[in-house]
Protein backbone atom coordinates (compact mmCIF):
# COMPACT_ATOMS: atom_id res chain seq x y z
CA UNK A 1 0.00 0.00 0.00
CA UNK A 2 2.84 2.33 0.91
CA UNK A 3 4.42 1.72 -2.48
CA UNK A 4 1.21 2.74 -4.24
CA UNK A 5 0.91 5.91 -2.13
CA UNK A 6 4.53 6.84 -2.81
CA UNK A 7 4.06 6.18 -6.52
CA UNK A 8 0.95 8.33 -6.58
CA UNK A 9 2.67 11.26 -4.85
CA UNK A 10 5.66 10.95 -7.14
CA UNK A 11 4.06 10.07 -10.49
CA UNK A 12 0.37 9.29 -10.14
CA UNK A 13 -0.93 12.83 -9.73
CA UNK A 14 1.04 13.90 -12.82
CA UNK A 15 -0.42 11.04 -14.85
CA UNK A 16 -3.91 11.87 -13.60
CA UNK A 17 -3.44 15.55 -14.48
CA UNK A 18 -2.16 14.68 -17.95
CA UNK A 19 -5.05 12.30 -18.64
CA UNK A 20 -7.52 14.91 -17.38
CA UNK A 21 -5.97 17.53 -19.65
CA UNK A 22 -6.11 15.29 -22.70
CA UNK A 23 -9.68 14.25 -21.84
CA UNK A 24 -10.65 17.94 -21.73
CA UNK A 25 -9.00 18.53 -25.12
CA UNK A 26 -10.81 15.48 -26.49
CA UNK A 27 -14.14 16.81 -25.18
CA UNK A 28 -13.53 20.26 -26.64
CA UNK A 29 -12.62 18.86 -30.07
CA UNK A 30 -15.67 16.58 -30.17
CA UNK A 31 -18.07 19.34 -29.07
CA UNK A 32 -16.59 22.34 -30.88
CA UNK A 33 -15.83 20.63 -34.19
CA UNK A 34 -19.48 20.35 -35.44
CA UNK A 35 -20.46 24.05 -35.14
CA UNK A 36 -17.09 25.28 -36.42
CA UNK A 37 -17.05 22.90 -39.41
CA UNK A 38 -20.70 23.58 -40.30
CA UNK A 39 -20.13 27.33 -40.20
CA UNK A 40 -17.02 27.01 -42.38
CA UNK A 41 -18.74 24.71 -44.87
CA UNK A 42 -21.74 27.03 -45.18
CA UNK A 43 -19.49 29.98 -45.96
CA UNK A 44 -17.48 28.00 -48.54
CA UNK A 45 -20.48 26.33 -50.19
CA UNK A 46 -22.83 29.31 -50.17
CA UNK A 47 -25.53 28.84 -52.79
CA UNK A 48 -25.13 25.05 -52.91
CA UNK A 49 -28.03 22.73 -52.00
CA UNK A 50 -28.58 22.26 -48.27
CA UNK A 51 -28.16 18.50 -48.53
CA UNK A 52 -24.71 18.97 -50.10
CA UNK A 53 -23.57 21.20 -47.24
CA UNK A 54 -24.83 18.69 -44.68
CA UNK A 55 -23.04 15.76 -46.35
CA UNK A 56 -19.79 17.72 -46.61
CA UNK A 57 -19.96 18.85 -42.97
CA UNK A 58 -20.82 15.38 -41.63
CA UNK A 59 -17.92 13.83 -43.55
CA UNK A 60 -15.36 16.36 -42.29
CA UNK A 61 -16.64 16.11 -38.72
CA UNK A 62 -16.23 12.31 -38.73
CA UNK A 63 -12.71 12.46 -40.14
CA UNK A 64 -11.56 15.22 -37.77
CA UNK A 65 -12.95 13.39 -34.74
CA UNK A 66 -11.44 10.03 -35.68
CA UNK A 67 -8.04 11.48 -36.58
CA UNK A 68 -7.84 13.68 -33.48
CA UNK A 69 -8.77 10.73 -31.24
CA UNK A 70 -5.87 8.65 -32.58
CA UNK A 71 -3.42 11.58 -32.45
CA UNK A 72 -4.39 12.53 -28.88
CA UNK A 73 -4.14 8.93 -27.73
CA UNK A 74 -0.60 8.53 -29.10
CA UNK A 75 0.52 11.91 -27.75
CA UNK A 76 -0.95 11.22 -24.30
CA UNK A 77 0.83 7.86 -24.19
CA UNK A 78 4.23 9.44 -24.91
CA UNK A 79 3.73 12.19 -22.32
CA UNK A 80 2.66 9.71 -19.65
CA UNK A 81 5.65 7.46 -20.38
CA UNK A 82 7.97 10.44 -20.08
CA UNK A 83 6.46 11.43 -16.73
CA UNK A 84 6.83 7.98 -15.19
CA UNK A 85 10.53 7.89 -16.03
CA UNK A 86 10.69 6.06 -19.34
CA UNK A 87 13.14 7.72 -21.73
CA UNK A 88 10.98 8.35 -24.78
CA UNK A 89 13.83 10.04 -26.66
CA UNK A 90 15.64 6.74 -27.02
CA UNK A 91 12.34 5.03 -27.79
CA UNK A 92 11.56 7.57 -30.51
CA UNK A 93 15.06 7.16 -31.97
CA UNK A 94 14.53 3.43 -32.07
CA UNK A 95 11.11 3.89 -33.60
CA UNK A 96 12.70 6.14 -36.20
CA UNK A 97 15.01 3.36 -37.34
CA UNK A 98 12.17 0.87 -37.29
CA UNK A 99 10.00 3.44 -39.04
CA UNK A 100 12.34 3.57 -42.00
CA UNK A 101 12.14 -0.18 -42.40
CA UNK A 102 8.39 -0.20 -41.90
CA UNK A 103 7.99 2.76 -44.20
CA UNK A 104 9.53 0.88 -47.08
CA UNK A 105 6.85 -1.76 -46.67
CA UNK A 106 4.08 0.71 -45.87
CA UNK A 107 4.15 2.74 -49.05
CA UNK A 108 0.64 1.56 -49.92
CA UNK A 109 -0.63 2.85 -46.56
CA UNK A 110 1.04 6.23 -47.09
CA UNK A 111 -0.45 6.40 -50.59
CA UNK A 112 -3.91 5.61 -49.17
CA UNK A 113 -3.64 8.39 -46.58
CA UNK A 114 -2.46 10.98 -49.13
CA UNK A 115 -5.24 9.98 -51.52
CA UNK A 116 -7.80 10.18 -48.71
CA UNK A 117 -6.59 13.65 -47.79
CA UNK A 118 -6.95 14.79 -51.42
CA UNK A 119 -10.44 13.25 -51.68
CA UNK A 120 -11.56 15.29 -48.68
CA UNK A 121 -9.72 18.43 -49.77
CA UNK A 122 -11.24 18.37 -53.26
CA UNK A 123 -14.68 17.25 -52.02
CA UNK A 124 -14.83 14.44 -54.57
CA UNK A 125 -17.58 12.73 -52.56
CA UNK A 126 -19.03 12.68 -49.05
CA UNK A 127 -20.83 10.30 -46.73
CA UNK A 128 -24.33 9.79 -48.17
CA UNK A 129 -23.30 10.13 -51.83
CA UNK A 130 -23.77 7.31 -54.32
CA UNK A 131 -20.56 6.72 -56.27
CA UNK A 132 -19.12 4.29 -58.78
CA UNK A 133 -15.53 3.09 -58.44
CA UNK A 134 -14.58 0.74 -61.26
CA UNK A 135 -17.33 -1.87 -61.41
CA UNK A 136 -18.45 -1.22 -57.81
CA UNK A 137 -21.30 1.19 -57.12
CA UNK A 138 -22.98 2.00 -53.84
CA UNK A 139 -23.71 4.54 -51.15
CA UNK A 140 -20.78 5.97 -49.21
CA UNK A 141 -21.16 4.80 -45.61
CA UNK A 142 -17.83 5.93 -44.22
CA UNK A 143 -14.69 7.79 -45.25
CA UNK A 144 -11.37 7.84 -43.43
CA UNK A 145 -7.95 8.94 -44.58
CA UNK A 146 -7.16 5.29 -45.37
CA UNK A 147 -10.26 3.82 -47.00
CA UNK A 148 -13.80 4.37 -48.29
CA UNK A 149 -16.66 2.02 -47.43
CA UNK A 150 -19.54 1.49 -49.89
CA UNK A 151 -22.86 -0.31 -49.42
CA UNK A 152 -24.50 -1.57 -52.62
CA UNK A 153 -28.16 -2.42 -53.32
CA UNK A 154 -27.60 -6.03 -52.25
CA UNK A 155 -26.40 -4.82 -48.87
CA UNK A 156 -22.79 -5.83 -49.52
CA UNK A 157 -20.32 -3.64 -47.63
CA UNK A 158 -17.18 -3.01 -49.67
CA UNK A 159 -14.01 -1.42 -48.29
CA UNK A 160 -11.82 0.29 -50.91
CA UNK A 161 -8.33 1.65 -50.05
CA UNK A 162 -8.23 5.29 -51.12
CA UNK A 163 -4.94 4.74 -52.94
CA UNK A 164 -6.65 2.32 -55.34
CA UNK A 165 -9.32 4.85 -56.37
CA UNK A 166 -8.18 6.14 -59.75
CA UNK A 167 -11.48 7.21 -61.28
CA UNK A 168 -14.67 7.84 -59.32
CA UNK A 169 -18.13 8.82 -60.62
CA UNK A 170 -20.33 10.71 -58.17
CA UNK A 171 -23.98 10.14 -59.10
CA UNK A 172 -25.50 12.41 -56.45
CA UNK A 173 -23.38 15.54 -56.03
CA UNK A 174 -25.23 18.89 -56.18
CA UNK A 175 -27.92 17.49 -58.53
CA UNK A 176 -28.83 14.25 -60.26
CA UNK A 177 -30.38 13.31 -63.59
CA UNK A 178 -33.31 11.09 -64.44
CA UNK A 179 -32.47 9.34 -67.72
CA UNK A 180 -35.24 7.26 -69.30
CA UNK A 181 -35.63 5.39 -72.59
CA UNK A 182 -39.29 4.67 -73.36
CA UNK A 183 -40.12 2.39 -76.31
CA UNK A 184 -43.37 2.68 -78.32
CA UNK A 185 -44.70 0.79 -81.33
CA UNK A 186 -43.77 1.93 -84.84
CA UNK A 187 -47.41 2.64 -85.64
CA UNK A 188 -47.65 5.38 -83.00
CA UNK A 189 -47.56 9.11 -83.75
CA UNK A 190 -44.15 10.10 -82.31
CA UNK A 191 -45.07 13.77 -81.79
CA UNK A 192 -48.20 12.76 -79.87
CA UNK A 193 -46.24 10.29 -77.71
CA UNK A 194 -43.59 12.92 -76.92
CA UNK A 195 -46.30 15.43 -75.97
CA UNK A 196 -47.87 12.88 -73.62
CA UNK A 197 -44.51 12.11 -72.00
CA UNK A 198 -43.78 15.82 -71.55
CA UNK A 199 -47.18 16.32 -69.93
CA UNK A 200 -46.59 13.42 -67.52
CA UNK A 201 -43.28 14.93 -66.40
CA UNK A 202 -44.76 18.42 -66.00
CA UNK A 203 -47.65 17.05 -63.95
CA UNK A 204 -45.16 15.29 -61.67
CA UNK A 205 -43.20 18.53 -61.28
CA UNK A 206 -46.41 20.24 -60.11
CA UNK A 207 -47.50 17.40 -57.84
CA UNK A 208 -46.93 18.35 -54.19
CA UNK A 209 -45.66 14.85 -53.46
CA UNK A 210 -42.95 15.05 -56.14
CA UNK A 211 -42.23 18.72 -56.82
CA UNK A 212 -39.58 18.87 -54.08
CA UNK A 213 -37.64 16.09 -55.83
CA UNK A 214 -37.68 17.58 -59.33
CA UNK A 215 -35.55 20.51 -60.50
CA UNK A 216 -36.54 20.59 -64.20
CA UNK A 217 -40.19 21.60 -64.47
CA UNK A 218 -40.12 20.34 -68.06
CA UNK A 219 -37.78 17.69 -69.52
CA UNK A 220 -34.41 19.14 -70.46
CA UNK A 221 -34.15 16.64 -73.33
CA UNK A 222 -36.91 14.77 -75.18
CA UNK A 223 -36.09 13.17 -78.51
CA UNK A 224 -36.30 10.08 -80.71
CA UNK A 225 -33.17 8.21 -79.73
CA UNK A 226 -33.26 4.92 -81.64
CA UNK A 227 -35.15 2.73 -84.08
CA UNK A 228 -35.18 -0.50 -82.10
CA UNK A 229 -35.98 -4.04 -83.18
CA UNK A 230 -39.52 -3.85 -81.78
CA UNK A 231 -40.24 -0.16 -81.47
CA UNK A 232 -39.10 3.45 -81.48
CA UNK A 233 -37.06 4.48 -78.43
CA UNK A 234 -37.80 7.95 -77.06
CA UNK A 235 -35.30 9.45 -74.62
CA UNK A 236 -36.36 11.72 -71.76
CA UNK A 237 -33.88 13.48 -69.47
CA UNK A 238 -34.58 15.79 -66.54
CA UNK A 239 -32.70 17.09 -63.51
CA UNK A 240 -33.68 16.05 -59.97
CA UNK A 241 -32.48 16.67 -56.45
CA UNK A 242 -29.41 14.60 -55.46
CA UNK A 243 -30.10 10.87 -55.01
CA UNK A 244 -33.78 11.29 -55.98
CA UNK A 245 -33.43 10.31 -59.64
CA UNK A 246 -34.30 6.64 -59.01
CA UNK A 247 -37.49 7.53 -57.13
CA UNK A 248 -38.52 9.96 -59.87
CA UNK A 249 -37.79 7.46 -62.67
CA UNK A 250 -39.78 4.72 -60.93
CA UNK A 251 -42.81 6.99 -60.49
CA UNK A 252 -42.52 8.29 -64.06
CA UNK A 253 -42.54 4.74 -65.47
CA UNK A 254 -45.59 3.90 -63.35
CA UNK A 255 -47.46 6.93 -64.70
CA UNK A 256 -46.34 6.25 -68.28
CA UNK A 257 -47.82 2.75 -68.15
CA UNK A 258 -51.14 4.04 -66.81
CA UNK A 259 -51.41 6.99 -69.22
CA UNK A 260 -50.30 4.97 -72.26
CA UNK A 261 -53.01 2.42 -71.50
CA UNK A 262 -55.59 5.22 -71.24
CA UNK A 263 -54.40 6.85 -74.49
CA UNK A 264 -54.14 3.58 -76.38
CA UNK A 265 -50.40 3.96 -76.95
CA UNK A 266 -48.77 0.59 -77.47
CA UNK A 267 -45.64 -0.35 -75.54
CA UNK A 268 -43.99 -2.99 -77.77
CA UNK A 269 -42.55 -6.32 -76.76
CA UNK A 270 -40.18 -8.56 -78.72
CA UNK A 271 -42.09 -10.62 -81.29
CA UNK A 272 -41.24 -12.45 -84.51
CA UNK A 273 -43.21 -13.06 -87.71
CA UNK A 274 -42.62 -16.55 -89.15
CA UNK A 275 -42.97 -17.15 -92.89
CA UNK A 276 -42.64 -20.71 -94.16
CA UNK A 277 -42.32 -19.80 -97.86
CA UNK A 278 -43.92 -21.60 -100.83
CA UNK A 279 -44.08 -25.33 -101.25
CA UNK A 280 -42.79 -26.60 -104.65
CA UNK A 281 -45.41 -25.92 -107.25
CA UNK A 282 -47.66 -24.35 -104.68
CA UNK A 283 -49.00 -20.84 -104.25
CA UNK A 284 -48.19 -18.22 -101.61
CA UNK A 285 -50.58 -18.53 -98.64
CA UNK A 286 -52.99 -15.69 -98.09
Amino acid sequence: MEILVDWFYQYGWKVLLILTLFAAIYWLIHHLTPPVVKSRVRSQMKGKPEVEMEKRADTLIRVIRDTSTVALGILALFVVLDQIGINITAALAGLGVVGIAVGLGAQALIRDIISGFLILLENQYSVGDVIRVGNIAGGVEEITLRRTILRDLDGARTSIPNGEIRTVSNLTQEWSRAHLNISVAYKEDVDRVMAVMRKIWEEMAQDSNWSSFIISTTPSLLRVDEFGDSGIVIKLVGETQPIRQWDVMAEFRRRVKRVFDEEGIEIPWPHTKVYFGNSPGGTMPA
